[in-house]
């Protein structure tokens, strides 16, 4: 085999990205988020700023829009549509694909696990915790009150959710999308760290830990 992928999908404060920083720097691997924004951007000509931006407004009016399931596809540059917050997708969803194609990572929401579903080299993981675990830790790097600071993972895994079944037609938190589903508060971020390792050593069997 030549290169795995894992893609994490999380609750706010699970820590799902603290464990996937920690798991590509054990396995010497890279760790992709917010620069896969750069990288579409660089692909596409289209500026950094609007992939930003279509972030930020999808945030606000997701949950209004019917589904628009992502199917591979590019929207063509003499389009009015080419910069749209679909073909913004497009362009995430094609840098998602060439890293899968080529190198060793873990990458970070983004529905990559959608994305990368036809690729046998991939492994998804689902991180969650109780509320108040997730509540507990949000406090602990913010200064927000404790009932602002719960509104915030409120609205945060509410644009996940709407995100993930807008651009996948499926539900962000079931179980049934993911090879592995684990409970941050249970195992702890190293355990988590260690139980993705385990399944990898047992799944991807011929490649070279």
């Amino acid at each position: 085999m030549k290169n795995i992928v894992i893609t994490i999908a999380r609750q706010y404060g699970s820590g799902g990205k603290t464990i996937g920083e920690m798991l590509a720097k054990d396995l010497g691997f890279e760790c992709y988020s917010r620069e896969i924004l750069k990288m579409a951007s660089d692909d596409s000509g289209i500026n950094e700023q609007l992939f930003a931006k279509a972030d930020e407004k999808l945030k606000n009016r997701f949950f209004k829009m019917p589904k628009k399931v992502y199917d591979g596809g590019l929207i063509s540059p003499d389009s009015d549509d080419f910069v749209s917050d679909d073909n913004l997708f497009n362009y995430q969803a094609k840098i998602i694909k060439n890293l899968a194609e080529t190198k060793n990572c873990v990458i970070i929401g983004r529905c990559a696990d959608f994305v990368l579903k036809d690729y046998d080299n991939v492994a998804s993981v689902f991180v969650h915790a109780p509320a108040e675990f997730n509540l507990a830790r949000a406090m602990e790097r913010n200064s927000l009150t404790e009932k602002e600071m719960q509104r915030y993972i409120e609205k945060t895994d509410k644009y996940r959710g709407d995100y993930y079944r807008y651009y996948t037609g499926h539900e962000w938190d079931d179980a049934k999308n993911y090879d592995l589903c684990l409970d941050s508060s249970k195992l702890g971020f190293e355990g988590c760290m260690e139980a993705i390792k385990s399944y990898l050593k047992v799944r991807f069997k011929d490649f070279e830990f």
